[in-house]
């Protein structure tokens, strides 16, 4: 007979994979193997004598009884990390924090603050994901996502972290080369750089509406490697200024058309935990809008 921790160990191993989508997710949330993951769910389908999970080789989908039952287990063990939050100060609150952050973002910010934040809170692991794909925080299993741009229809929970503003800029040596645009028109007959997103160039966009869809010879959808190509003197690119802040005060890059200003967008930080907000996604939270200065000074919108 299953003893009360071998059937905790079953429930915790069956939610956690339902939530990431696989044993090998599921496996990073409980800091198990996945074959102790995958061992512990098919233990629990034995003792319940039912599929709870139907698999595959691409894909792990729960059965319908497997959705009947993550829909009655899983908000009780919810409640029982929530009451561990209860419990815990902020001096010594644990565990894994998952945080996801598109590159622009995540790489020259999130990383260099990472070190501060795990100084302050030296017993959460910070589990930092930085990609530009559109992360399922509740299939994946993830805490934190930073999002830029107007939120779409979502049943995540947000909060803003202020606007970011956007500069067209590129290298010394590229504008030594090629000369320096005078005006929008004049960005026809550079090279510019572009970032593709969904198989899309994005335009170069301006305050004031006006759009432009570049042409050059770089296309990428990695930020960072625009960033790159530009320090190298390839052409001509839309950076979020935030991002290049370094390289400009470095020399590496110069703004171009600085008297006629890109548009901006707002940054959010979302979570999907509804108001039972983990303490240690709330302190992560609570130092992203500490760090970016959100209402006590510019520091997204600055321009200067």
């Amino acid at each position: 007979m299953a003893t009360i921790l071998e059937k905790t160990a079953g429930l915790l191993a069956f939610v956690r994979t339902v939530d990431a989508g696989s044993f090998a997710g599921a496996a990073r949330l409980v800091g198990a193997t996945p074959s102790a993951v995958s061992k512990s769910v098919a233990r629990l389908e034995q003792r319940l004598g039912v599929r709870l999970l139907q698999r595959s080789t691409r894909t792990l989908t729960p059965t319908a009884e497997g959705v009947a039952y993550y829909e009655h287990v899983a908000p009780h063990l919810r409640a029982i990390e929530e009451a561990d939050d209860i419990v815990q100060a902020p001096g010594n609150v644990r565990g894994v924090l998952r945080v996801t952050a598109p590159t622009t973002f995540g790489r020259p910010l999130i990383s260099a603050w990472a070190g501060s934040f795990l100084d302050r809170y030296p017993d959460i692991k910070l589990d930092l994901s930085v990609t530009d794909r559109r992360i399922d925080l509740i299939r994946e299993g993830f805490d934190i996502a930073v999002r830029i741009g107007e939120l779409e229809d979502t049943n995540l929970i947000g909060r803003s972290l202020g606007v970011l503003h956007y500069v067209l800029g590129a290298s010394p040596k590229y504008l030594q080369r090629r000369g320096i645009p005078r005006s929008v028109d004049d960005l026809k007959r550079h090279s510019c750089l572009r970032y593709v997103l969904a198989g899309r160039p994005q335009p170069f966009t301006f305050a004031d509406g006006r759009r432009v869809v570049p042409d050059g010879p770089f296309d990428t959808d990695d930020a960072q490697y625009l960033i790159e190509a530009a320090v190298e003197g390839a052409g001509i690119t839309q950076f979020m200024r935030l991002a290049i802040e370094n390289d400009l005060a470095a020399g590496r890059l110069r703004t171009v058309l600085p008297e006629i200003p890109l548009f901006t967008t707002p940054v959010y930080v979302l979570h999907p935990f509804g108001r039972q907000l983990p303490l240690r996604a709330r302190l992560f939270i609570d130092f992203l809008v500490e760090a970016l200065g959100v209402g006590n000074g510019p520091n997204l919108s600055s321009q200067s």
